[in-house]
């Protein structure tokens, strides 16, 4: 095995093994007898940030941190001669960035003395999985939290704002704008309890195999037509992609909440631009609860946007209830897509890095059935 991408002996075995290893999504390497770096595949260069004959020139020291325990795990496999696994190792450094959290398997390579197979999977998409759930769990504390004030709130208010109208009509002109502002104020709350309300809605989804291309259409033509109307929009899809086995209108919604998100972080940027892409992302797998069943969720749909990102700080709660940084904003917005969501079997997740932020949604495919089965709606394909 060489160091250079498709250039092992070329038998169609190798060939074959070759674009299995190049179609992983994590990053894989093969470190020989010398500790050189013998084979990397794709995900493996942007992992490294170097292309696979540049890595074939230099020690796998060269490229992770000083006293690294990759390298005492690399021993340990070429003495034992049988695989290892070790979670949570930190490879940040300035070379790979920062927050590099991977967990790494290393097992020896048969028939290559001293050979020994390198597999990283990074800790981000587990963490954020984790932090997804915690979300659920904050969704249905709402869901409690919505049906007490449903119930304790909008009752008085009622009568408050009965009140204030039988004041208003014998109340003289300085009396009666405070009159008006008592019956706005209760409208205010009694709207803000009804999108609380929307969080102890448990009926069952009505759904259906979705072409999710539909429905991003339909969203960028409604932003486009209002807030969205002087931003710039682009699309990369994935024709091939199959169906999502979702509720069409909930979907509409989240991705209007997104998009409408991103156009406003891009107010006051000239240059800004939405993307929304799809992609089929194998590998991402939940485990459900009380059940040894495992949902795939292959289905990735992005919103992304080049404002000035999302505050370090605010990004771990970003979906949580009452989490906003706009002045008059709720902060129930996010907090209701990520419940539709999580209701739906999938998740949401946030990237956001400089001048670059990344909302992406994971959700499971329709089961057996492709766009074919739903012919109303057509893909739109790869498009910008």
């Amino acid at each position: 095995m060489t160091a250079d991408n498709g250039s092992l002996s070329p038998d169609n075995g190798n060939a074959v093994a070759m674009a299995v290893l190049n179609a992983i999504q994590n990053p894989v390497v093969m470190v020989d007898a010398a500790g050189l770096i013998a084979f990397a595949n794709w995900e493996a260069e942007a992992f490294f940030g170097a292309s696979a004959s540049h890595l074939a020139r230099h020690n796998i020291s060269s490229f992770i941190p000083f006293g690294s325990p990759l390298l005492a795990l690399i021993e340990q496999v070429r003495e034992r001669r049988g695989p290892v696994n070790e979670y949570r190792v930190d490879l940040s450094s300035p070379r790979l960035g920062q927050e590099k959290l991977v967990d790494i398997y290393v097992a020896p390579v048969p028939n290559e003395m001293g050979a020994v197979v390198v597999v990283f999977q990074e800790r981000s998409m587990a963490d954020k999985i984790d932090r997804q759930l915690t979300h659920r769990a904050a969704a249905r504390s709402v869901t409690g939290l919505a049906s007490m004030l449903a119930h304790e709130i909008k009752n008085p208010l009622s009568g408050i704002r009965g009140a204030a109208q039988l004041l208003e009509q014998s109340a003289g002109d300085e009396d009666r704008a405070l009159t008006r502002l008592i019956c706005d104020e209760t409208d205010r709350i009694v709207s803000l309890v009804d999108r609380m309300e929307v969080f102890s809605d448990e009926r069952p989804i009505d759904r259906m195999p979705v072409n999710i291309h539909s429905v991003l259409d339909h969203v960028k033509a409604v932003a486009k037509a209002g807030f969205a109307r002087n931003i710039k929009f682009s699309e990369l899809y994935d024709p091939s992609l199959p169906a999502v086995f979702a509720n069409r209108d909930q979907l509409v919604q989240i991705f209007l909440n997104l998009v409408k998100n991103a156009a406003e972080a891009l107010a006051q940027h000239p240059d800004g631009e939405i993307q929304l892409t799809t992609a089929y992302r194998p590998g991402i797998r939940l485990s459900v609860a009380g059940t040894r069943e495992k949902v795939s969720l292959p289905l990735e749909f992005c919103v992304i946007d080049n404002g000035p990102g999302v505050p370090s700080d605010l990004l771990p709660h970003l979906f949580d209830p009452f989490i906003t940084t706009k002045t008059n904003g709720s902060g129930l917005g996010l907090a209701l897509v990520a419940k539709i969501i999580g209701d739906h079997g999938g998740i949401i997740e946030c990237d956001s890095q400089g001048h670059r932020t990344i909302f992406r949604v994971l959700m499971p495919a329709s089961k057996d059935i492709s766009f074919d089965a739903a012919p109303s709606e057509t893909s739109t394909g790869n498009s910008r």
